[in-house]
């Protein structure tokens, strides 16, 4: 999420700043009450799904659970190379 934030506004991410991100991910994560076995399997439904439509880079794919307060959010960061043909579908 810092990475698009960063080039909508042009702004370089240093690597300090990719890893209070993902520590920070790291710690919603554990707080959260979703187990990482869930989240692999979403992040699995996800994939397949998408497949469907689009051709994505799974090595850049990342799904986490964020939360804030009483809230929770799925938060799902996927790159995408390119959206399949009608005919393929």
């Amino acid at each position: 999420m810092l990475e698009l934030i960063s080039r909508i506004f042009g702004k370089e991410t240093s690597s300090k700043d990719i890893a209070r991100e993902r520590l920070r991910l790291v710690l919603v994560h554990d707080r959260s009450t979703v187990s990482p076995e869930v989240i692999n399997l979403l992040r699995d439904d996800l994939i397949q799904v998408i497949q469907k439509y689009m051709d994505i880079d799974l090595e850049g794919l990342l799904v986490n659970i964020e939360g804030e307060d009483n809230s929770v959010a799925l938060i799902a960061n996927i790159p995408i190379k390119g959206l399949k043909r009608a005919s393929a579908i």
